[in-house]
């Protein structure tokens, strides 16, 4: 294993803890996707299947089972014991545009047609589409908590190393996944905008008292800033137009 993708799964889970500690001390899931972690949730237990036929490493092992119970373990939280907080009313992307294209194209393109490799490809297409709920909740209400940025940032920053990690992998082992880097370039793009905000729009400022759960909140003309934000949008609207 290399450093990249080291750290890359450092600031996954960095990330996923950061939006549980949210959550919970503050008792409160406002302004996150429960959406959006539905299909994470989705995401990891379709790639994981193979804790079941295989195992790599105790690292490897731990790791999944911690993504796979932190996922539900949110899930939980907004839809059950903090349900009365989620906010449903701008939580509205329609995902099955998300989940039934991703499932037919995981049919069309993968690398072996049995159902364990159909349904890791899955995972990797639906990961790289899944953060859209939630950037579309961002750019209906125009803010978000300066907490739920570095979520976005840290789950941005650990498909950047991946990619960096997939690069190093093809230099020095001669591996190489086009359906992971395809998948990985899509969802880091999504991202790419919000580490600029994130540097520039004074977000990293509030990285201490974010930590420490303080009500530290980033307004801005998010949807105007930030493309993906208006990305997401339009890819609602156009969901809806050719579906409905």
């Amino acid at each position: 294993m290399n450093i990249f993708r080291l750290t890359g799964d450092l600031s996954h889970l960095a990330a996923i803890v950061i939006l549980l500690l949210k959550i919970w001390k503050t008792r409160s899931c406002a302004g996150i996707s429960g959406k959006s972690q539905l299909l994470f949730a989705l995401v990891f237990t379709t790639r994981y299947l193979d804790l079941f036929t295989s195992f790599i490493s105790l690292y490897n092992t731990s790791m999944k089972l911690i993504y796979i119970a932190c996922s539900y373990a949110t899930v939980y939280l907004i839809y059950v014991k903090f349900k009365a907080t989620y906010d449903g009313n701008h939580d509205t992307f329609r995902v099955e545009f998300l989940v039934v294209p991703v499932g037919g194209l995981s049919f069309l393109v993968n690398h072996d047609f049995s159902p364990l490799e159909i349904l890791w490809t899955f995972s990797i297409y639906l990961e790289s589409v899944a953060i859209l709920p939630q950037l579309f909740m961002i750019s209906k209400t125009g803010e978000a908590e300066t907490i739920t940025t570095h979520y976005l940032f840290f789950l941005g920053l650990y498909r950047a190393l991946y990619l960096v990690n997939w690069i190093w992998r093809f230099y020095f082992e001669g591996f190489f996944d086009l359906i992971a880097v395809v998948a990985g370039v899509v969802q880091t793009i999504l991202y790419c905008d919000f580490f600029y905000l994130y540097i520039t729009k004074g977000t990293s400022g509030c990285l201490l008292p974010a930590l420490l759960l303080q009500p530290c909140v980033f307004r801005r003309s998010l949807a105007q800033h930030a493309p993906s934000l208006a990305l997401a949008h339009q890819a609602q609207l156009v969901s809806e137009k050719h579906f409905n």
